[in-house]
């Protein structure tokens, strides 16, 4: 798999962190499989960012030259490489329904004429950089106004009348673009009446005109992106310039958009001004639940050190496990983080321990919380983790139930990619994967998951796509992050669902 082209700057170091996202989620719409996908990305990535290099696009200054804004140019890469490896005898790995399309008409009017070419690619094209970039964040990652402002350095007072006038100016050279387009004399003899009927909210579309746009696709095409009203301006924006795909890849835009606006958004984000109120309201459920659990584990703990009646060996029992120690600090900070009730369940240990002692089974339905139960005269051993149940009186513990593994894709100064795979030997409704940093690390995208991030531990929550996992399958979820360019070291205390993971 090829790497990530290094970042010349700063500047274009925060244009991978922002584009990069969106190149995985269309490699991955386009692809067969996660691995695929990543490999897709890669080779796109590294094609389009060389061509906005050479066009000078963004904030990498070279020829004045009109070309794409960064994002549909780099989605335009991924199609382009898509075809690459039809040609190459690698169609296998890319979805079928695509293999479809590379091979149809449709696709080859992304290549051919350029008065051919779909109406929405033509005119964005045709607008300035960075108007066309104003347009594409705004309507098609549906980033919201306040965000769109701070990355194209814009004034947020008046981000929404510029985008407003962009709209307007989007439409006329659509239209114009819909005049130079050789048509029939069908077409053409409706073109001005598509203009004026889409020109006003309020109209009616004349039965006759309906109909033609029913049958001619260069109209349809065309209607979509004059009619500003209505909200199909996004869905006219993904599906002329992307191609094969281009509604999926807005839907999934959106998604992340609420991710981002919802309980999974970068801490960063909520840093840079917008508002905290969810977040807040999050954190004091969280601190609550902890108090709780905090509360319920003194009370057992309490019970449980009680003189219970029964013979010397139950309460010599009670006494060693309500005394044993803190198993692995990772695995128990995680569990406490990721679940609150992990710490009331910890509690019960002792009750369980001496239990399971005296009946010389184990109890297969035990959440497993990270630490290995101590068992009756045995001293619990600190360093062991536990994947399911507890302990027997061996002193030995059940094997992880998972298994993970931790690529650094690529890094560059101040910041890195890495893509998570959890390997599951139960069958999962839902999933949830913990881990720590030691270097002060901090995820600010995730693809493929929600994130949360709490000082150095992260939490990613399956998406509603991925969530359900077969026995013995696994999943695979990537991120991009920043460092502070002395040490990236691996991260630890890996659990899924509470259970720590083998790694």
């Amino acid at each position: 798999m090829p790497d990530l082209p290094t970042p010349q700057d700063a500047a274009e170091a925060a244009l991978f962190t922002e584009s990069w996202d969106a190149v995985l989620s269309y490699a991955d719409l386009c692809t067969s499989g996660a691995a695929s996908a990543t490999e897709l990305a890669s080779e796109a990535f590294a094609l389009g960012i060389q061509e906005a290099r050479s066009a000078g696009s963004g904030p990498m200054r070279g020829p004045a030259r009109r070309v794409l804004p960064v994002i549909p140019l780099l989605l335009t890469a991924v199609r382009t490489t898509a075809a690459t490896w039809e040609l190459a005898g690698r169609g296998h790995r890319l979805d079928p329904d695509l293999r479809l399309w590379l091979n149809s008409e449709k696709a080859a009017r992304y290549h051919g004429m350029p008065l051919q070419r779909p109406i929405a690619l033509r005119g964005l094209r045709d607008l300035q950089e960075a108007d066309a970039a104003l347009l594409w964040l705004a309507e098609v990652e549906a980033l919201p106004l306040t965000v769109v402002a701070r990355r194209l350095s814009l004034d947020p007072a008046v981000v929404s009348s510029e985008l407003a006038q962009v709209r307007a100016l989007f439409r006329d050279r659509c239209h114009r673009n819909h005049l130079d387009t050789p048509m029939d004399a069908e077409c053409r003899s409706y073109a001005r009446l598509l203009d004026a009927v889409t020109r006003s909210p309020a109209a009616d579309t004349p039965e006759d005109l309906s109909r033609h746009l029913a049958t001619c696709v260069q109209c349809a095409e065309a209607a979509a992106c004059l009619r500003l009203a209505g909200g199909g301006l996004p869905a006219a924006l993904a599906g002329g310039v992307i191609g094969w795909g281009g509604l999926a890849y807005l839907e999934r835009r959106r998604r992340a958009a609420e991710v981002r606006l919802g309980a999974g958004r970068p801490v960063a984000e909520l840093e840079a001004g917008e508002p905290k109120e969810g977040a807040s309201k999050a954190r004091l459920v969280r601190n609550s639940l902890l108090a709780a659990a905090v509360l319920l584990s003194l009370v057992a703990l309490g019970v449980s050190m009680m003189p219970m009646s029964g013979s010397g060996h139950d309460n010599a029992a009670s006494d060693d496990a309500g005394g044993q120690p803190v198993g692995d600090p990772a695995p128990t900070l995680s569990s406490v983080g990721a679940h609150p009730s992990g710490t009331a369940s910890s509690s019960t240990r002792p009750t369980t321990s001496s239990t399971a002692t005296d009946s010389g089974d184990k109890n297969p339905d035990t959440e497993p919380q990270g630490t290995a139960s101590a068992t009756a005269g045995n001293s619990p051993d600190p360093t062991r983790s536990s994947g399911s149940g507890a302990g027997s009186g061996s002193g030995t513990t059940t094997p992880a139930s998972c298994d993970v593994t931790y690529d650094l894709v690529n890094q560059w100064p101040d910041g890195f990619q890495a893509a998570i795979t959890v390997t599951t030997t139960k069958a999962l409704d839902t999933w949830r994967v913990a881990w720590s940093y030691r270097d002060g690390q901090q995820v600010t995208q995730m693809w493929d998951a929600s994130v949360a991030q709490d000082g150095s531990r992260v939490t990613a929550t399956a998406a509603d796509y991925n969530k359900n996992v077969a026995a013995d399958g696994s999943f695979t979820f990537g991120f991009l992050g920043t460092w502070n360019n002395s040490k990236n070291s691996a991260p630890y205390g890996f659990t899924l669902n509470g259970a720590a993971c083998g790694k």
